[in-house]
């Protein structure tokens, strides 16, 4: 073969190029911000207007941030640090912390016990917002609330174990007559239950708080972000359930549960959460006995669950028509009874339909919780407007108070929100 005709064979690669990366301005950050920032001229327009808002305002709150004082003990002292420099008085926070987050009547000495109720509380919670634990961890959650009630309250330990023993009796109640009706099991294990606290009351001797190993703290004690936190995870805890009952009643085949419900949902719908309060507050003690004194937390918790459960109960209404009419036919055809059925098919596609709108109730009473403050009772609001406010020492620090409890209801909330979202993820199991 010749020189020239071996010079003209195609030349034929025995292995492929390595890719090259693609062009800098069709991926990455260049190309997201040309998609959604810079697509068109009013997004351009939009994105410079939005930009320039954001800048004005971190310009003036950082440097306000960073020059702030963490070391005094008056906003007059803070003044004279800052000599006529903006800057925060982040002081009070760190003088005031205690009264923040336990209010100014809870002893010092005792702040471990709602801290490690707190930390408890994680454990407790683990085993129903993650479902791939261990079942057995339920009983832990289970008696969460038992041990947290001894010590955060203290006092005698006779006092939750008679709850619980009251609950054990309200489930038995309820086991026996949920094949009748949910709703009628709900309501009379919760009347057994009510029963059995009723009699253990009258027992328990008034001088066993004297031996107690926990020193007693009243409920008007109680106060800060701690009374908030308490009332929005009892709050919320409580009324999910009576949410799902009321729910199921309204849809109940019985004339007289179904009433009750639709008057109950319908009465508290129509009526602000402030006027509850203030029923609970003051207009409740002429509806009972002269001799009754029922705690005031007791009466804000449930007006507060009375109302977030008649919105409940309306979002899981709505999820369980949202169902097809065949789910219930198929629980039917495999002849369950009404209790298997709605745990087992029912409930679950209907709550799952009804997160978002849980979620959104749940996050709204939480912030909702500090309307208590206008009832005379110091949640983390009424220690800003009472005591710290009123003290000729803080007396004009605000924005630095109401950021601190603007922060930390906005951690709770996102982690709410965040929690939702990906328990939706876990269960979008109809579109994979």
């Amino acid at each position: 073969m010749s020189d020239s005709s071996a010079n003209s064979v195609a030349f034929v690669r025995t292995e492929s190029l390595p890719p090259k990366a693609p062009p800098f301005t069709t991926s990455g950050p260049v190309k997201w911000a040309k998609d959604n920032l810079f697509s068109s001229p009013v997004y351009i327009a939009l994105t410079i207007a939005a930009a320039y808002v954001i800048f004005s305002i971190l310009a003036n709150t950082i440097p306000w941030i960073f020059r702030g004082v963490w070391g005094a003990n008056s906003l007059a002292e803070c003044r004279e640090i800052l000599n006529g420099v903006s800057g925060g008085c982040f002081a009070v926070l760190t003088e005031r912390w205690n009264q923040l987050i336990f209010g100014f009547q809870y002893p010092e000495t005792e702040y471990w016990r709602p801290a490690l109720a707190f930390l408890f509380l994680f454990a407790a919670a683990a085993p129903v917002l993650f479902f791939k634990l261990p079942r057995k961890l339920l009983i832990i959650t289970a008696l969460y609330p038992f041990v947290a009630f001894w010590l955060i309250w203290g006092g005698t330990i006779l006092t939750p174990i008679l709850a619980l023993v009251g609950f054990v009796v309200g489930y038995l109640a309820y086991a026996k007559l949920v094949n009748t009706s949910f709703a009628a099991g709900f309501f009379g294990g919760l009347a057994a239950a009510i029963v059995v606290w009723w009699i253990g009351g009258a027992l328990i001797p008034d001088t066993a708080s004297d031996n107690a190993w926990l020193s007693q703290v009243a409920s008007r004690d109680l106060g800060g972000f701690l009374l908030n936190m308490m009332l929005g995870v009892v709050c919320v805890s409580l009324s999910v359930p009576l949410g799902i009952a009321l729910a199921l009643g309204r849809q109940s085949s019985m004339p007289l549960i179904k009433w009750i419900c639709v008057v109950f949902i319908e009465f508290i719908r129509g009526v602000p959460l402030i006027t509850l309060l203030f029923v609970a507050s003051v207009m409740l003690a002429y509806f009972l006995p002269p001799e009754s004194t029922t705690d005031l937390f007791l009466r804000v918790v449930i007006m507060i669950t009375m109302f977030s459960a008649a919105y409940i109960a309306e979002v899981i209404r709505g999820g369980l028509a949202a169902l097809p009419r065949g789910q219930y036919e198929a629980a039917d055809s495999l002849g369950l009874d009404y209790a298997q059925a709605m745990r087992l098919i029912i409930l679950p596609q209907a709550l799952k339909i009804s997160i978002p709108g849980i979620v959104n109730i749940a996050v709204g009473l939480f912030k909702d919780t500090t309307l208590v403050s206008v009832i005379s009772m110091f949640d983390i609001l009424g220690m800003i407007r009472g005591p710290i406010l009123a003290s000729t020492d803080w007396n004009g620090v605000y924005w630095e108070l109401l950021g601190f409890a603007a922060l930390l209801f906005f951690v709770v909330c996102y982690g709410i929100s965040q929690y939702s979202q990906w328990l939706e993820r876990q269960l979008a199991t109809d579109h994979r």
